[in-house]
């Protein structure tokens, strides 16, 4: 069964001070579902190819599902409390995420799409994200290109070349067959080499300060 709470933390220890932080969404509906096992099978494939390279890699999980009430609320008010403000945090914490959605209506799911909503402007700038997504056919695998990939790029954040989709057939015997266990390490190795290579971690701004810049200098002011 799922972890009755929206979040979770999984492998090194938050206090090493190399340590990279990964946020993983996931949108799943059902108790249990195979966006959510996906998204575990993300998480541990970061976590071990991250070990493998001597990285330390301290993965925390949003599940969507436990925060529904709550996106409905920030939606509907524009301010974000409690658990929905908690997961907030832990995006804008993040060096990297993973976001994993159900296709609905060949799209992402409404309560995928009202976590990114609600979300803070520039809270994903320059931030690498890894997209996945499952549904019941093979048909929908277009939707990591058409749906998936333009949301997080008009959010600013670094979309990794590879997508992981999963449809009913890829799950042999209630686990990952082969081809989607190669498909998810290779995305997963993807988000380590950006966790651990040369490129500085990006420099984002809160909402305080994004508010100040935008204001532009202070001689424009007086001038305007």
């Amino acid at each position: 069964m799922s972890d009755p709470i929206p979040f979770r933390r999984a492998g090194a220890p938050a206090a090493a001070e190399d340590v990279r932080r990964v946020v993983v969404v996931s949108a799943g509906l059902s108790d249990p579902s195979s966006t959510k096992l996906l998204a575990d099978l993300l998480a541990e494939a970061t976590t071990r190819l991250a070990a493998e390279r001597g990285a330390a890699v301290e993965v925390e999980h949003v599940e969507l599902r436990a925060l529904a009430h709550g996106l409905t609320d920030a939606l509907l008010t524009g301010f974000a409390s409690g658990d929905v403000a908690a997961a907030q945090a832990r995006v804008a914490a993040a060096d990297a995420a993973v976001a994993v959605t159900p296709v609905f209506s060949a799209s992402y799911s409404g309560l995928f799409k009202t976590f990114f909503d609600v979300l803070e402007p520039g809270t994903l700038d320059g931030v690498p994200v890894l997209v996945a997504a499952t549904a019941g056919t093979a048909r929908h695998s277009l939707v990591l290109d058409h749906a998936l990939r333009p949301l997080f790029s008009y959010l600013r954040a670094v979309v990794l070349p590879t997508g992981v989709f999963a449809a009913s057939e890829d799950w042999a015997g209630g686990g990952a067959d082969s081809a989607l266990r190669t498909r998810i390490d290779r995305a997963a190795g993807e988000l380590v080499d950006r966790l651990t290579g040369d490129r500085a971690p990006a420099t984002r701004l809160d909402q305080f300060d994004r508010d100040v810049a935008a204001m532009g200098s202070f001689e424009d002011l007086l001038n305007g």
